[in-house]
């Protein structure tokens, strides 16, 4: 495979850990939030709850961290070429859905923090509290976990279109667009 044929290795680790952690935030997440607290502590126990809830926010803010990295390593490197290029139609599909998830991925654990620390919440990042930054309001907190939560079924849509996308390129087009972003080549 030529050099240029795929994403530098750390992008493509970066692009990895991005997913596993989204993957688990968005299952603690939809879990916790279609529950809440009581329900949760009911089914899974309290440490468990309570455990969840600090899982949830330490993967927010390493996804954060994750993001600020691939948005390093997206403008500083160079980005392989489509070969063949891509149907102008799936060219405007791939660079929405991959925009729309960097915006969405870097929006979501920062409005997570501002909901978080204006509901009067730790922000966690393992056992570490983090500067809240914003003052206490039950209100505006309300608001910024409904964001929270609708930006969390956004981007389940967007991963959904983006593994769409993937399986498409792979199992029937069996073009060479998924190796762009493999650990093994």
């Amino acid at each position: 495979m030529h050099e240029l044929d795929h994403y530098i290795y750390p992008h493509r680790v970066l692009h990895w850990l991005v997913a596993a952690a989204v993957l688990v935030s968005l299952a603690t997440g939809l879990t916790l939030g279609t529950l809440g607290f009581e329900r949760t502590a009911n089914a899974f126990g309290t440490a468990f709850t309570n455990v969840m809830y600090t899982g949830h926010k330490t993967l927010g803010v390493t996804i954060l961290l994750l993001m600020t990295l691939r948005i390093i390593t997206r403008v500083a490197f160079v980005v392989p070429d489509h070969d063949p290029p891509l149907h102008p139609f799936q060219r405007v599909v791939s660079k929405s859905v991959h925009h729309l998830l960097y915006i969405a991925l870097v929006l979501m654990p920062l409005i997570g923090w501002a909901a978080t620390a204006t509901g009067g919440y730790p922000v966690e990042f393992f056992s570490w509290h983090l500067p809240g930054l914003l003052s206490e309001n039950p209100e505006l907190s309300r608001t910024l976990f409904g964001w929270h939560a609708w930006l969390g079924w956004a981007i389940l849509v967007l991963v959904t279109l983006h593994v769409l996308g993937a399986l498409f390129h792979w199992r029937i087009k069996r073009d060479s667009v998924i190796k762009r972003m493999s650990l093994f080549d």
